[in-house]
């Protein structure tokens, strides 16, 4: 039986080596010129040093290009992906079609992961992408667990769904945070707003504070709760999910780690028996429980319909 590929996103380099310690098989990279909502910014230089790391333990590395393109940038693509296929990656993570062409036009033959973010809903256009050079198809964070067991079922291409980490409920090409909420009479503020990190809009109804922030590709507001389904992966590794994301963005990088091993755990006992999982799997929860960031809480997001924005 083939294992899932337990993919995590990375900070930096040396960020690489602790979570290939901690248990991660692939790993997602990029720079946010290109790519969208990325853990860490790499360089092409980066990109390098972190693909000769990763090949020396056999595992994987991606690079996000799934950002939303504009005229000014459509020229770069092709010899962005040229120089990246030089480097030696195993795939480009996209959303626009145009990355398709350009790598084409480029002559360049790595795979392809499509990644629209929330309109991967179904298999119907995982196939479809699938018969124009993609391998895999990254699932929308707003699926029910029924809806991904059911895709996985029918997809013709890898299916990739994440079951750790924030989960992105709006962007905007704008620069929203200092010219939009600080001036609106809501029941809305945005906190930290000094520093574009550590900031957090202010639902007070709800007492609910949504991670916001600002890079090259706008706004950014993710949702209050983190994903958390390591009590639940035998449901994913049953029906034959080819990768499970765990996505590191705005979390420490300690943090990330240590999740990672306990998802490395999980991973390893289901595959030795689903009684050994069964064992370990609650104590597993528990112990991310105890390192949750305090206005973090953890929930299924919207696998068992609890996460309402």
């Amino acid at each position: 039986m083939k294992k899932a590929e337990l993919l995590v996103t990375p900070k930096n380099v040396e960020h690489i080596r602790e979570l290939i310690q901690a248990g991660a098989d692939a790993f997602l990279v990029g720079e946010q010129y290109f790519g969208l909502r990325l853990a860490g910014e790499f360089t092409l230089d980066d990109i390098q040093a972190a693909t000769k790391l990763v090949k020396e333990h056999n595992k994987k590395i991606y690079v996000a290009m799934n950002g939303i393109f504009h005229n000014d940038k459509v020229d770069e693509l092709g010899p962005y992906m040229q120089k990246i296929q030089e480097i030696g990656v195993d795939a480009i993570v996209f959303g626009d079609p145009a990355v398709i062409i350009a790598r084409r036009e480029a002559g360049v033959t790595l795979p392809l992961h499509w990644n629209t973010e929330q309109t991967a809903t179904n298999f119907f256009t995982a196939n479809y992408w699938g018969k124009r050079g993609s391998t895999r198809a990254v699932l929308a964070r707003e699926l029910s667990l029924e809806e991904v067991i059911d895709i996985k079922e029918n997809a013709e291409v890898e299916v990739e769904a994440q079951v750790h980490g924030m989960t992105c409920m709006f962007q905007s090409k704008r620069s929203l945070i200092g010219n939009y909420f600080l001036f609106q009479d809501k029941a809305m503020e945005v906190e930290n707003r000094s520093q574009n990190k550590n900031m957090f809009l202010h639902d007070k109804e709800r007492s609910n504070k949504y991670p916001i922030f600002e890079d090259q590709n706008g706004t950014h507001i993710f949702s209050p709760n983190d994903i958390c389904m390591i009590d639940e992966l035998d449901e994913f590794l049953d029906a034959g999910v080819d990768s499970l994301k765990i996505d590191g963005i705005l979390h420490e990088t300690s943090y990330v780690t240590e999740v990672t091993s306990y998802y490395r755990q999980a991973i390893d006992a289901y595959y030795e028996s689903r009684s050994a999982y069964k064992e370990i799997k609650k104590e597993l929860f528990k112990k991310i429980e105890a390192i949750q960031p305090p206005l973090r809480p953890l929930d299924t997001g919207f696998y068992f319909k609890e996460t309402v924005y």
